[in-house]
């Protein structure tokens, strides 16, 4: 029979992490010699939700069980997340549910719902009984909502894959090891196959964490073949204690998919189609703003500092460029809507309006007076007729999608690389060697 475990919310500010709890519990489960029907998933959902510790991602394990080893199964779990969740921290409220069959359609719709909503607790907890799954807190149920979200959310469409590699315990919390060299290399002989490995425009590595949690590099990819390659690439000068390969909605815009195109609410993505109505404006630090016209009103757009480059894109819109905003809203900024990406769809025509030439000696004319005409300032040239002349100008911006420096995405975000490398999943169980122990 089926069973998924779906896990969230074991981590804190001051470190853990829940892919590696997933990680280890592969390497015990495996013993068992269970059969795994999909890598380890994990599950970006909602990154407006205030109360998120980092990505706001959840996990589950998809396996083939029979019913005689359920409970030997189950209590590997709680074991597990006992020992490796940071139980009793402020807002750390581990959560695991187990859930025997396919997830049914009401798991499913909460699934939908945590990519773009704050689904209520009440709602999983029904969902939760609907579906005789079993569920084990330790604290608050606010776990729940994310580990029912990942057990819903199967990623039958686009997907992309992260090898991530973990650290010795005794290594947390200092500086990771990798040679950025190496990185450069790596990211030179596997792109566009792998992606957001180094954000050349602030020479920054990306494949590198900098909290004290336990993950050493994460590569992220297009195949299971592609970021095991980037990872054997690297030169890392300290132990690594395990790896594992995830199959997961990074990188694939999902969030933006779920959510219906207009609405703004708080803490949620937006899809936000639209006018600009006046030129943008930067704000002391470096923000770039400006209002867009929608359907139902209008909004305050932001490009902040973080997004690099991108903030030029934003001061090149002019009043009457059709644009979508792709973002999100949270508490701190009201209804601001913080951009992740624009599409430039129709920009407007920019007329300029200059002084004629003298046709004596091709000086540019000045003004003669209010409704005199122009005069030339260097020969006696009188043009008491004479208008301006109205031109249409070329501008640098054109139409397409754009998006912030790489260092300022957000995991859900997809990069350009990959617009076009959309796939669906072909339902084979995990091949070849996905993880070490």
């Amino acid at each position: 029979m089926q069973l998924h475990i779906g896990l969230d919310d074991t981590d804190s500010r001051s470190g853990g992490c829940t892919t590696y709890l997933a990680a280890r519990l592969v390497e015990r489960l495996t013993k068992l010699e269970l059969h795994f029907l999909d890598y380890p998933n994990i599950i970006r959902l909602n990154p407006n939700i205030p109360y998120k510790t980092r990505g706001n991602a959840a996990v589950v394990l998809r396996l083939e069980v029979d019913d005689a080893l359920y409970c030997t199964v189950r209590e590997i779990v709680l074991d597990e997340i006992e020992q490796e969740s940071k139980i009793g921290e402020e807002g750390t409220d581990p959560a695991v549910i187990f859930l025997l069959g396919k997830p049914g359609a009401s798991i499913r719709k909460i699934a939908r719902r945590a990519l773009s909503e704050i689904v209520p607790v009440r709602d999983t907890v029904r969902n939760i009984i609907r579906e005789n799954a079993e569920a084990v807190t330790f604290g608050s149920n606010v776990g729940l909502v994310g580990a029912l979200a990942a057990i819903g959310n199967t990623i039958e469409g686009d997907h992309t894959y992260e090898l991530i590699a973990y650290r010795n315990r005794e290594y947390c919390g200092t500086p990771r090891c990798v040679d950025k060299d190496s990185v450069i290399r790596m990211n030179s002989l596997t792109a566009p196959l792998t992606f957001n490995n180094y954000d050349e425009a602030s020479k920054r590595l990306l494949i590198t964490p900098h909290g004290p949690d336990p993950v050493l590099v994460g590569i992220r990819g297009e195949s299971p073949e592609s970021v095991r390659k980037g990872f054997n690439l690297l030169k890392i000068h300290e132990p690594v204690e395990r790896w594992v390969i995830f199959r997961t909605n990074h990188a694939t815009d999902d969030h933006l998919k779920a959510t219906r195109p207009g609405r703004v609410k708080r803490n949620c993505p937006v899809v936000l189609p639209g006018k600009v109505v006046e030129r943008p404006k930067r704000l002391l630090g470096g923000h770039a703003l400006f209002t867009l016209q929608a359907e139902h009103g209008r909004y305050i757009c932001a490009a902040f500092e973080p997004t690099g480059d991108f903030r030029d894109v934003v001061d090149e819109l002019h009043p009457g460029d059709q644009i979508t905003a792709f973002g999100g809203t949270s508490g701190k900024h009201g209804l601001t809507v913080n951009l992740e990406k624009l599409w430039v769809r129709r920009l407007t025509h920019v007329l300029t309006a200059r002084n004629p030439r003298c046709p004596t000696c091709g000086k540019s004319l000045k003004s003669a007076g209010r409704e005199k005409g122009f005069k030339c300032v260097r020969c006696p040239m009188v043009a008491p007729h004479a208008k301006k002349k109205r031109t249409c100008e070329e501008r640098p911006l054109k139409p397409g999608i754009y998006l912030p420096t790489l260092k300022a995405h957000r995991h859900l975000t997809k990069p350009l690389c990959r617009y076009g490398r959309e796939r669906t999943w072909d339902n084979k169980p995990p091949s070849d060697v996905w993880h070490s122990p």
